[in-house]
């Protein structure tokens, strides 16, 4: 993995948010209780002097791991998050996960609807998949929550000013240039909570997480951060491997995303 300078990765990723927080009116964050969401949620806790200024939602199937259920209610307390939990259907959807597909973005998509959020902090980034790769800092869907990948607006010299639907929203990526070594060390730095399922139990850890139905465990004795930093110079594994949404043709990841999907 390619070596970055953690200190230009978090300046990098405050600006973009504190930018984002003082550009748009109603503001928020996506939280899986993954890795990456949570250290996006440290970052901004660094950039708005130890508090997160804007709701956090989580998009709830009622399959998540019974970890991930605790590790949010001691996180949210913790750092006095103002959560949001929205309930998404289980039912056939193109993709053919019912639980972590377009159900979830029709749920995102009433919450949308029913508080005006015209931004949203999301914690993807370019190395997860081919098609987020093609994804911008800031990145404008429409009133339908569609993503015209093919014209994107340009971002030159860290202007990411856009033009959006007056009814669509902008999803706001400030971790597009991490990578997953990049995360692990500043969860090591800054000494970020995080979900117990990372580490190795039995010969397996959860390298990405998703729900109960659709994410498998890889093998792995990493029992602490510094076993995981190791395991990640030397593997040759995807990291999100173990998400079966992920292992579907491009082309369906890419038409999801362009209809929101998160």
């Amino acid at each position: 993995m390619i070596k970055q300078d953690l200190n230009e990765l978090e300046e990098r990723s405050i600006f973009i948010m504190r930018e984002a927080k003082s550009r748009f009116k109603s503001v928020a964050a996506l939280w899986s209780m993954g890795k990456d969401s949570t250290t996006m949620l440290a970052l901004a806790r660094k950039a708005f002097l130890g508090k997160v200024p804007f709701p956090v939602i989580h998009i709830d199937n009622s399959i998540d791991f019974p970890e991930t259920y605790a590790f949010r209610e001691y996180l949210a307390k913790k750092w006095k998050l103002d959560l949001i939990v929205v309930k998404s259907e289980i039912k056939p959807e193109m993709s053919g996960f019912a639980c972590c597909g377009a159900n979830k973005t029709a749920a995102l998509k009433r919450l949308m609807k029913e508080r005006g959020f015209d931004a949203l902090i999301v914690s993807i980034r370019r190395d997860e998949h081919g098609i987020r790769g093609k994804e911008r800092v800031i990145s404008p869907r429409d009133r339908n929550f569609k993503w015209d990948y093919k014209n994107q607006p340009a971002e030159l010299w860290d202007d990411y000013s856009s033009s959006r639907d007056s009814k669509g929203h902008v999803r706001v990526h400030p971790l597009l240039d991490w990578n997953e070594l990049n995360i692990w060390q500043y969860i090591k730095r800054e000494k970020i909570p995080i979900n117990s399922l990372y580490y190795s139990r039995n010969g397996y850890r959860y390298r990405s997480l998703g729900c109960t139905h659709c994410t498998s465990p890889v093998k792995s004795d990493a029992k602490t951060i510094d076993g995981i930093m190791r395991e990640l110079e030397t593997t040759d594994t995807e990291e999100r491997g173990g998400r079966d949404q992920d292992k579907e043709r491009e082309y369906v990841m890419q038409k999801l995303r362009a209809l929101g999907y998160l």
